[in-house]
């Protein structure tokens, strides 16, 4: 992607099924979950480059012990430092104490049976320590403390911590985050206290009582509970300090998890690939975790999918699989691949079949594996194109077949990413000539003024990088004409969920609709929606609609992409830019069980995101830059 943005969080738990002693003997270590632990996050480091947090809990551990531990970083080497944090306190142990699986989980931290791990990815505030995951709720009662992480924005945060204050809380800050642990932490303490209350007549002490309520604690009731009003896209992890865990993932399946479970293990993860690399596992064997469902595991390593929600229409995220997830899933692998031969034929025609004077790359490095199928795709054009070629030379008795028969497609490594450009220069004119060079090019391939360049990106969001860096670079190579193409349709409304796009006026498909509205004389039209989603932002949540859509529908998808390419052509360039967008079609074709789509047609899952949308437009209109929720 030429643009960077902000995105998604990274999740990972694992519950031991078997004494710390098993593993040392199978695996020849007793930290071997611990291990695993490290590897998931580290298979998942995409997922977040603002920090990274982890936590365990011992099992049965003895009263005055501390039971659970947590460890978190936002260093600029946030996972080095995390781990080193962590492995520190094993250096100085001899052979025999690191070898005695009793003796660590007696005296060391991080050495619990239960362990969750987060990657943090900030979409808005500060990146101190504070804000990085997990959170912990803690208490003098183990079946009171909470442990909480995940990937999630909800839209209605307001709204919850609100409820929270009406309760008689005062929560120490506004956030998500701390708005769902003191949510889920007030009914785990309502659920705790009404088991308390049902067995203490029956006159069982309180340390009994304890272990009852162990075994009894409802966790899908206490989830259903806590998670009425959550309006959002999320995964999140919890742990309960005497042993119950959860993963529970939103009703729309907007957020990813994956999960599996042997007599060994039961392990979760934002990405299934690291699943079946850490623990040696065939595609198979990992399941997706319900959406409207938690994961629970019990203390006593029992594992259920119970549904804690009414289910809403399947809106799993589509970005996951055109930039997010790591391309190394089968099933991501093949649908990038799709999008990129189903832009092949369009591609061709835009180029009139012009092989010889047409050289094919793509913009580093996500982009790869689209490319891959483009070109494929268009060698079945070039394979239609030479059987057409060849059927008319021979009726009109021409030569030259040879030549037909040896054409290729040029398919080439044009751009370099050339890493980051760190300035210091003070003059605004100057850095952004600096920053221009964080893409570089493969020079003497392009014929001066003859040939074509097609660059292919996975998407296009501002258009900023695509106009002030690789437009203008690939430029110096002199071509006759630059074809940009996004294997992602036109982004044209805010997320909500977990991406950082809620300012309506960043995205160039927008800034490319409202220059064609002043353009015609209609102008109007963006006033009169303005009073129109305002009105919107009166009315209940539910019964919100998306007023932006009206916009859009005055023009073609192809008079959008057009005006797109005139504002992302850089001033002086020679060469005549032009755009090619996915279809929103072929998008739901080529990722079927990933059908949401909200940022590229406007159709929300959740009421708050219609909200959004309206807010955002509305902010847009009065000029504010605040973000939409």
């Amino acid at each position: 992607m030429s643009d960077v943005i902000h995105h998604e969080c990274g999740l990972a738990m694992i519950r031991l099924r078997k004494p710390l002693a098993y593993y040392h003997q199978k695996y020849g270590t007793a930290l071997h979950g611990l291990k695993c632990l490290q590897l998931l996050m580290r298979k998942m480091r995409n997922r977040g480059q603002d920090g990274a947090g982890m936590a365990t809990i011992k099992l049965d551990h003895p009263p005055g012990k501390k039971f659970i531990s947590r460890k978190r970083s936002n260093a600029a080497n946030y996972l080095d430092d995390l781990w080193e944090g962590v492995y520190r306190r094993f250096d100085q142990l001899s052979e025999e104490q690191i070898n005695d699986p009793e003796y660590l989980k007696a005296n060391l931290p991080y050495t619990g049976e239960l362990m969750m791990g987060h990657l943090r990815y900030g979409t808005h505030g500060s990146n101190d320590i504070e804000t990085c995951h997990p959170f912990l709720r803690q208490s003098n009662w183990k079946t009171r403390c909470l442990i909480v992480a995940g990937n999630f924005n909800l839209t209605n945060v307001d709204e919850l911590f609100q409820q929270l204050v009406d309760l008689g809380q005062f929560p120490k800050e506004k956030s998500d985050t701390v708005t769902v642990l003191e949510k889920i932490g007030h009914f785990l303490d309502d659920e705790v206290q009404r088991i308390h209350q049902w067995h203490k007549p029956e006159g069982y002490s309180n340390i009994e009582i304890n272990d009852i309520i162990a075994k009894e604690l409802d966790v899908q009731r206490l989830l259903r509970r806590a998670s009425k009003k959550f309006d959002g896209g999320y995964v999140m992890g919890g742990m309960i300090g005497h042993g119950d865990a959860f993963v529970m993932r939103d009703p729309a399946g907007i957020r990813p998890a994956f999960y599996f479970e042997n007599e060994e293990f039961v392990a979760v993860a934002s990405e299934r690939p690291a699943l079946q690399t850490v623990f040696d596992l065939h595609v198979n064997e990992v399941k997706e975790v319900e959406p409207g469902h938690a994961l629970i595991i019990k203390k006593n390593g029992e594992v259920s999918m119970e549904q804690y929600t009414e289910l809403l229409p399947r809106a799993a995220c589509s970005f996951e699989r055109i930039y997010f997830s790591r391309g190394n899933d089968r099933d991501i692998y093949l649908e990038r691949k799709e999008l990129g031969r189903r832009l092949a034929k369009r591609v061709a025609q835009a180029v009139k079949y012009n092989w010889d004077h047409t050289v094919f790359s793509f913009i580093p490095n996500t982009a790869e594996t689209a490319y891959q199928g483009m070109i494929e795709g268009l060698e079945e054009e070039l394979t239609e194109w030479k059987k057409k070629e060849i059927k008319k030379r021979r009726k009109k008795g021409k030569e030259g077949l040879g030549k037909v028969l040896n054409t290729k497609i040029r398919n080439e490594k044009i751009v370099v990413k050339d890493g980051k450009t760190r300035t210091f220069i003070a003059d605004t004119t100057s850095r952004d000539d600096m920053v221009s060079h964080v893409y570089d090019v493969t020079y003497g391939i392009v014929e001066n003024h003859k040939d074509t360049l097609v660059l292919l990106d996975d998407s296009i969001v501002r258009g900023t990088t695509m106009r002030d860096s690789i437009i203008k670079i690939v430029s110096r190579l002199k071509p006759k004409r630059i074809v940009i193409v996004s294997s992602a349709p036109q982004i044209r409304y805010p997320d909500c969920y977990g991406i950082d796009m809620s300012r309506m006026g960043e995205f160039v498909a927008f800034k490319a609709m409202e220059a064609l509205l002043a353009e015609r004389g209609k102008s109007r039209l963006m006033k009169q929606a303005y009073k129109r989603a305002l009105k919107e932002l009166d009315k209940p949540m539910e019964e919100m609609r998306n007023q932006v859509q009206t916009l859009y529908d005055e023009f073609t998808y192809e008079e959008v992409s057009k005006k797109i390419a005139e504002i992302m052509t850089p001033s002086g360039t020679i060469p005549k830019v032009d755009v090619i967008y996915q279809t929103i079609d072929d998008l739901r074709a080529s990722c079927p069980n990933n059908n949401g789509d909200w940022y590229f047609s406007g159709n929300y899952p959740t009421p708050g995101g219609f909200r959004v949308v309206n807010r955002a437009f509305v902010n847009y209109m009065e000029g504010s830059s605040e973000r939409a929720y």
